[in-house]
This record gives C-alpha cells, structure tokens and sequence, in this order.
C-alpha cells in the first residue's frame, strides 16, 4: 500500500500541498507548451530540413512513443511510486529536448521526437495522477482551475514563442526552451513531494509493450508512407497492415495471460472507464488535427506569418481553460455524463464550423472556431478524466490515468498519421507552396473527418454511467457524482 503524504485543508500555493501544486503546474507546462510551439514551426522546419510529406511523423512517433510508454509508467507508479517515475520522465523530456535542438536532418530529428514522447509518456500522466492522489473530488475543481490556467498562459505563450523563434531566430530554439522548464520541475518535485511507498517485486510486462509499439508503429507506418513510399496496394503496405494488426492480437492474448500486464484489459470491461477512454480517442483525433494543419493552412492560403498563425491556434488552447477551470462547477452540480455531452456538443459546434471557415478562409473565422471547439474540450476532457479517476482506488488510479491518456494519444497517434495519409493522397506529392489551392482543399477534407469524430465522440460521452461513486481518495464523497 502506498500513499502520498498531503495536508487536508486547502487548496492553493499557501497550503502544505501548495508546492506540489506548483511542481504540477510546472510539469503541466513542459507538455502544453509542447503541444502547440512546434505546431508554428513546421513550416519553418520544413523549409530548412526539407520532407513535407515526413512532417506528420514529427507528431505520429512523438505521440506513438507517448502512448505505448504510459501504460508501462502508470504501472511501475502503482508500484515503485509517482515521484521516482516523474522525474525519470523529465528526464528523458530533457534529453530529448536537447537532441532535438541539435538535429541536422528531418530523420534526426523525428528520432529525437521519440525521446522526447518517451518522458512524455511519464511526465503527463504523472502529473495528472498526483494531483488525483492529493485532493478530492471536490478539491479538484478547484486545483483543476490552477492546472487549467497552465494551459492558457501556455497557448498564449507557446505559439508566441514558437513564432518568434522561427521568424528571428532559428527553430531549433523552440526546443531548447525546455531546459529551464525541466529544471525547475524536478527541483521542485524533490523538495516537496514526499511519498510513503511499500516496494514489492513486481514483473514489468515487456513482452506486451513490445508487441503494442511495434504493431502500432507498422500501422501508422502503413497509413503515413502509403501512396508516399509506395502504392496502397503494394506489398510493402499491405504487409505492414497485416503484420500490425496481426501483433496487436497476440498482444491481447499476452495481456489475457500476463501475471502484470502492461495494460490490463480490464480497464476497457468497465462501462465508465470504456466510455472515458472512448472519448479521450475523440479528444486525440481533434486535437491533432487542429494542431497539424490549421497553422500550415493559414500560412499557405493567407500568406501570414508563423506568429499569426500561431496565435490563431492558440484560440483553441485559450478556450479549453477558460471552459475546464470552470467544469468542475458543472460536474459537480450535474454530474460528469451531463458536463462531457455539453463539452462534446460544443465541440461538434466549433469542428461544424471550422469546416464552413476554411471553404472561405479568414484568420478571424478560423480563430473563431478554434475557440469554440477548445471550449468544447475543456467540457470533455477533464470530466471524462476524472470520473476515471475518482471510480479507482490509490493501487488503481495510476493504470486508470495511464490507460484515459494512453488512449488520448493513440488517438492522436494514429489521427496524426490517417489525416496525413488523406491530405498526403489528395496533394499527389506536391507542397503547399506549390498549390496552396489544392492543399486548402485537401485540409478542409481533414476538417470534415475531424468534424465527423466529434460527432463519435458525442456518442461516447453519452455511454458514461449517470451516476459516479468516488473510491479511495481523501475525503470521499458519500453520495458520488450524479447525473
């Protein structure tokens, strides 16, 4: 049995947990500046290192790495404790950072990416799952307004960044920018998170991990290099598809039959924690999609500058903070099934809309729409989320947390690589530059199967349980979260 020792009054930078909190913000930081500071810079990237159609790979082995580690890393929290295996995230986040500021080719560098998703792939969810450690239900509507408000300075921050970087300096810079960040996280995290942790031996499932990257990665090697590399129908395609999935249900059978699977398949038999993971694929998929494309798409058709660009994105990390600090309020006043159909709702709103603003394309409509769909998400994503968390135990909630992110940023993975796939096939080998008409066309397609993944997200908000009993957490609630 493990624990993390907290006060229990308090929610704040004045409490004892307050420099935890911070610690969290920080670390929250290092990822949501991350998600939209590269985005401004693809172009950038591209034009100097070369390879296009290569880009969204920047993305898909960042993600990939991401997501295949998590649950590796919320199982050894379960056992070892949060703090050793945060730092070991930031860690390698740093790492990778550096490696990455240092790349002198566009392999180089989407190799150094998967560094970096691997202390990702600690540094996320071990934030979130901390935080589900030290407060309550009711206290995480509170902390969940500080954790939020990160991701707001972060998307005015990031694209700024991002976009003064590559205009007056180089690009390179939008990675060393992480130094300082990983310093002061691990800093703080080793002065003032104190964990007592009963160690046990335990297997750690590596046949099962490698089973998943790798079939993973041969599917979107598939879709990212099909009608690139080769054909569609060639042998090399056919056969990456085939091998992927073909090793993905070997990894089911080994995880049935693993003593300590790297994911636990019950995590996908309950119906909440089914749903929640459905919609956190959802989130991915958008998120994504809006990341890769809506810079590249106005600095095509419009001709604006990475900063412009990058400061329309960042409408859609402005909304979801505004509207998650403010989703504890909801959930708790209505329940978290009511809160995620109005967040994905919104949503299908902004992605609706988003379609209707590239056919017509202006920065105004396009930031626009942005907002609303980052709107939608803040409704979405931590509702979902915490109904997860808060139906598990201490010995559980790592796995639950691992397995909600893991399934984000698969779905970020493989949206990453079958969007890339689709505008990939409809520009037939030419750049943006080349025919930005073509490409805009190409992007609103993207924006059409964002759109239609919002609405399957919708679907799955409305498969959660209406009513959520809180289990092992400080300061239960009795009565649980209803609908």
């Amino acid at each position: 049995m493990s624990s993390t020792r907290t006060d229990t009054i308090g929610v704040g930078f004045r409490s004892e947990r307050g420099p935890i909190l911070i610690a969290i913000m920080v670390t929250t930081g290092l990822v949501a500046i991350d998600a939209t500071i590269l985005a401004t810079a693809v172009p950038t990237i591209v034009a100097d290192l070369g390879g296009f159609t290569s880009f969204p790979w920047l993305f898909s082995v960042y993600l990939l790495t991401q997501a295949v580690s998590v649950p590796i890393y919320s199982k050894l929290a379960d056992t070892v404790g949060r703090k050793p295996v945060i730092l070991l995230g930031i860690g390698l986040f740093l790492l990778g950072s550096v490696l990455c500021g240092f790349a002198w080719s566009m392999p180089a560098l989407i190799a150094f990416r998967a560094v970096q998703g691997l202390g990702a792939g600690a540094v996320q969810p071990m934030a979130i799952t901390i935080a589900g450690d030290i407060y309550t239900v009711a206290e995480r509507a509170k902390a969940q307004g500080y954790i939020a408000s990160v991701w707001g300075i972060s998307s005015v921050v990031g694209p700024t960044l991002g976009g003064l970087f590559s205009e007056f300096l180089s690009w390179n810079w939008i990675f060393f920018v992480n130094i300082p960040l990983c310093l002061a996280a691990a800093w703080l995290l080793v002065r003032h998170l104190h964990e007592t942790v009963e160690h046990t031996r335990h297997r750690i499932d590596w046949a099962g991990g490698l089973l998943l990257t790798t079939g993973m990665s041969l599917l979107i090697l598939a879709l990212l290099e099909g009608g690139n590399a080769w054909e569609w129908l060639s042998v090399p395609s056919v056969g990456a598809f085939v091998v992927g999935a073909l090793l993905l249900v070997v990894f089911v059978r080994v995880e049935q039959r693993a003593d300590e699977p790297v994911l636990p398949l019950w995590v996908f038999s309950r119906r909440l924690l089914l749903a929640a993971s459905l919609v956190s694929v959802g989130v991915g998929v958008i998120l994504i999609g809006l990341t890769s494309y809506v810079p590249t798409f106005l600095e095509a058709l419009l001709g604006v500058s990475p900063l412009t660009s990058g400061l329309t994105l960042a409408a859609l990390t402005i909304g979801w903070p505004i509207s998650a600090s403010q989703s504890g309020r909801l959930y708790l006043r209505f329940g978290f099934r009511t809160t995620a159909l109005i967040g994905s709702s919104v949503v299908v709103v902004g992605a609706v809309g988003l379609v209707v603003a590239s056919t017509h394309p202006s920065v105004l409509a396009v930031g626009l729409a942005c907002f609303v769909i980052g709107a939608g998400l803040g409704l979405v994503a931590s509702p979902s989320l915490i109904a997860a968390q808060s139906s598990v135990g201490w010995n559980e909630r790592g796995v639950v947390t691992g397995a909600n992110l893991f399934s984000r940023s698969m779905g970020s993975a493989v949206g990453v690589a079958a969007l890339g796939a689709l505008v990939n096939g409809l520009m037939h080998g030419d750049t943006p530059t080349q025919d930005p008409e073509q490409f805009g066309d190409a992007v609103t397609v993207a924006f059409v199967a964002v759109a239609v993944v919002a609405l399957a997200t919708v679907v799955a908000a409305a498969a959660m349980p209406r009513t959520t009993r809180e289990h092992g957490s400080p300061g239960a609630l009795a009565d649980g979260v209803a609908d």
